[in-house]
């Protein structure tokens, strides 16, 4: 048993299931639990199989293209849930929606799957997985301590997920419309952060820029939203009289 090997794994796996658990838990707490939870299984099953077939092999997997293919998708569900969240919060306030089971009645129907929410999640848990299992193999094969790397990534997704299945109630207490809002500037966040890095670019400060991009975008749409209730506010006829007696 390699203790460094296994803390420095357990670290560099934890950033990654940090992200994994929040996208699972984004969707499902604004589109369909069901969904969220059979897509995250569906991306570890997929995983376990790639990993079995391709065992050490994953260290020369291209994650650049994959990067950019599932980042450029989730850039364009966030940006859209990102503009639902403005508008529907603009026209019913922030409270609306506390305790729907999804964000709008008309979005997923109560008895059809919702193929949206397994995607995103599906998407999310196998690129993630996969950072996940070329860490393990990258930091145990180097340090001839492949187990010990295999035990730090399990204790990281084991801790984590737990973490996340303890607190997803409260996640679930927010409005929904506030709550599509903050998962749109979330997705969009981790769409942007990984096209970029399937083109080449590199972030300053590496996985920290997230946060600064969850704050740009969500301070975004908070901007818009003001701006949207301008455009929503009813206009008096030119010439009529305001309550106070004033023309308008």
């Amino acid at each position: 048993m390699n203790l460094t090997v296994s803390g420095t794994t357990f670290l560099a796996a934890g950033i990654e299931v940090i992200e994994m658990v929040a996208i699972v838990v984004a969707v499902g707490a604004t589109r369909s639990w069901r969904a969220a939870l059979v897509g995250a299984g569906g991306g570890l099953i997929v995983l376990v199989v790639l990993i079995t077939a391709l065992g050490t092999a994953l260290r020369d997997v291209p994650l650049q293209p994959i990067r950019l293919v599932v980042g450029a998708l989730l850039l364009v569900f966030g940006l859209q849930w990102l503009r639902k969240g403005v508008l529907r919060i603009a026209a019913q306030g922030w409270a609306v929606g506390q305790g729907e089971a999804h964000v709008d009645a008309g979005d997923v129907p109560a008895d059809r799957f919702d193929w949206t929410g397994f995607v995103l999640a599906f998407k999310g848990v196998s690129l993630e997985g996969l950072e996940i299992a070329v860490i393990v193999v990258a930091v145990g094969g180097a340090a001839g301590a492949l187990g010990s790397a295999v035990i730090g990534a399990a204790a990281a997704v084991v801790v984590l997920t737990a973490v996340g299945a303890a607190t997803y109630r409260l996640v679930a207490r927010i409005p929904r419309r506030a709550l599509q809002l903050f998962v749109g500037a979330l997705l969009s966040s981790f769409g942007t952060f990984w096209a970029a890095q399937g083109v080449g670019s590199s972030w300053p400060g590496g996985e920290l820029a997230l946060a600064g991009l969850v704050a740009l975008y969500a301070a975004t749409g908070v901007v818009l939203l003001h701006g949207v209730r301008g455009w929503q506010l009813p206009v008096a006829p030119t010439g009529t009289a305001s309550s106070s007696g004033e023309l308008r």
